[in-house]
């Protein structure tokens, strides 16, 4: 895997080169499904809904406000583990985390569960130039230590040179020396290389972007930004757009009553910040100062808000190069970030704020009509000019999954959808655990409700009945009890298990504990009604699909 970290041309474009030239070799026939559209594929990472268009009234984000504006909106999309590799292996697999056996950081499914296809691989099969920019897949173990090169993708993944400073002391403190800190606004001019990841990443994704455009073949494009990732480090200026006596507290700071012990998540990442620890804060339960927490919250929201300018620049090159006509774009994250809701911080939960991720989806001439004249995708700067209001899109409120997005863009750029997965899908190289979303695109709100009930689900594994160490992200092997949860319209219903690392089974049997909150009167998730009496009377949903 290259890791040179080159912005733009040299090694880019003669590997792309290189790769075209294979495609159209004399006498071969296009596969079906080649001649569709181009794929642009953002992933966010740790972003939960806080966006302008996801209804947040604080974050400034009006250019993924405007994509949205022109795209079906997922109002309740969610991921199937909050944790970064492990949900992005399920919905670049569509596979749950229960089928490609990945609940950590360890392993590579295509040796320790089975040779699955992934989304671009499948792309790639059917003709396209694939290409990977960013954090797309988890870099590692779990992805070969290649991004799953050459399989997935038709050059070698680029990642920014600059990266590898992302967790260095390059963050100035009071002190005037520099800390690893978890709240790390920083003068751009002055860290190493003069740059950050997410400025490189939209460099070299625009000169691919350019390099693609008078080609012959449809391209599938992967884009990932690092923020707001923690650590929170971005370009300071972001920070006027939320002056600190204007943020408040999450509305329900405290670590609920009737939370099981097994449930919470003790933040350790958050901990190993150097910030962090001069705070002396007792673990597991002890908060975080107020005065700290409102500073985190800031620089979550000016990293949003930086990580929005990257999606912006990249989405104005669209409309600069002629390709908003021809080019679907997705936009998502791969799970959600607490921000002190329930007294808890970072991902690592099956609460909605771990789990909820904004799901975007642009379709020319479905979900807008495109002018090739009049441009789409205007870049927004967030620190001048940002629109109190932008134009809504279309929503979707049905329940969705992010493991949906193989088989929703395998139809719409006119590919077979690969079929349902059977019951044992370990031998079984090409299916989907999710059914595709292409339907929902051109029908009306009523017809949307016309729908039967849907259903998300998660899961997230722990060592130990009560917080520990690595309670947040445990190895396969001191894995003992695995939170199996279901989100539907009405309500969040959660079992903690027994399981076994040694054969990836859960025991429902052994029930440690369950949680259950009502959407309608409970929204946040802040009063647990499960009993044990529930489990006759309560929708047993969960225990039949996990018993499966």
């Amino acid at each position: 895997m290259c890791r040179n970290g080159r912005v733009a041309g040299g090694w880019g474009s003669l590997l792309l080169l290189a790769a075209l030239a294979g495609l159209g070799a004399p006498g071969s026939e296009p596969l079906p499904g080649t001649v569709g559209m181009n794929v642009l594929f953002i992933v966010a990472d740790d972003l939960r809904t806080s966006l302008g268009c996801y209804g947040d009234t604080v974050v400034k984000s009006p250019n993924i406000d405007q994509l949205a504006s022109q795209s079906v909106v997922f109002k309740n999309a969610y991921a199937q583990q909050a944790v970064c590799a492990p949900s992005r292996v399920s919905f670049l697999t569509g596979r749950r985390p229960t089928t490609t056996r990945l609940f950590d950081f360890s392993s590579y499914w295509r040796v320790h569960a089975g040779n699955f296809t992934t989304l671009p691989q499948y792309f790639k099969e059917n003709g396209y130039v694939t290409m990977s920019v960013g954090k797309i897949f988890h870099p590692g173990i779990s992805s070969n230590h290649s991004d799953d090169f050459p399989l997935s993708w038709s050059i070698p993944p680029y990642h920014p040179s600059s990266e590898k400073y992302e967790n260095e002391k390059t963050c100035k403190g009071k002190d005037g020396a520099l800390h690893a800190n978890l709240v790390c606004p920083v003068v751009v001019s002055e860290v190493p290389e003069g740059t950050l990841p997410d400025i490189q990443s939209t460099a070299e994704a625009i000169h691919l972007l350019q390099t693609m455009k008078d080609k012959n073949s449809p391209f599938f494009l992967a884009v990932g930004y690092h923020k707001p990732h923690i650590p929170l480090r971005y370009p300071k200026e972001y920070l006027k757009l939320y002056p600190l006596e204007n943020i408040t507290l999450a509305p329900d700071p405290d670590i609920p009553d009737g939370l099981p012990p097994v449930a919470y998540n003790p933040w350790m990442d958050i901990r190993e910040r150097e910030d962090v620890q001069a705070l002396n804060i007792s673990f597991p339960y002890d908060p975080i100062p107020k005065d700290f927490q409102l500073l985190i919250r800031q620089s979550y929201f000016a990293a949003v808000s930086y990580m929005d300018a990257q999606v912006g620049q990249l989405l104005s090159t669209l409309d600069e190069l002629s390709l908003t006509n021809n080019t679907i774009v997705v936009f998502t994250s791969d799970h959600g970030w607490s921000l002190g809701e329930h007294g808890e911080w970072s991902k690592y939960s099956n609460f909605d704020v771990a789990t909820h991720v904004p799901m975007v989806i642009y379709v020319p001439g479905v979900t807008a009509d495109v002018d090739l004249d009049s441009p789409m995708f205007s870049f927004i700067d967030p620190l001048s000019n940002a629109p109190d209001q932008v134009h809504e899109g279309t929503y979707r409120k049905i329940i969705v999954e992010l493991l949906s997005l193989f088989a929703t863009l395998s139809e719409l750029v006119g590919f077979q959808v690969p079929p349902k997965c059977p019951e044992t899908s370990l031998h079984v190289q090409l299916c989907t655990e999710a059914s595709s979303l292409a339907g929902y695109f051109n029908i009306s709100d009523d017809e949307e409700e016309g729908f039967g009930e849907s259903i998300a689900f998660s899961v997230y594994p722990r060592p130990s009945d009560t917080p520990q160490w690595n309670s947040d992200r445990p190895d396969l092997k001191d894995i003992r009890i695995m939170g199996h949860s279901m989100r539907t319209v009405d309500y969040r219903y959660t079992l903690w298990v027994g399981y076994d690392p040694s054969t990836f089974n859960s025991n429902l049997s052994d029930l440690h504990a369950g949680e259950l909150y009502i959407v309608e009167i409970d929204p946040n998730q802040d009063h647990n009604l499960y009993n044990k009496t529930f489990l006759d009377a309560f929708p047993r949903k969960i225990l039949e699909f996990y018993g499966k």
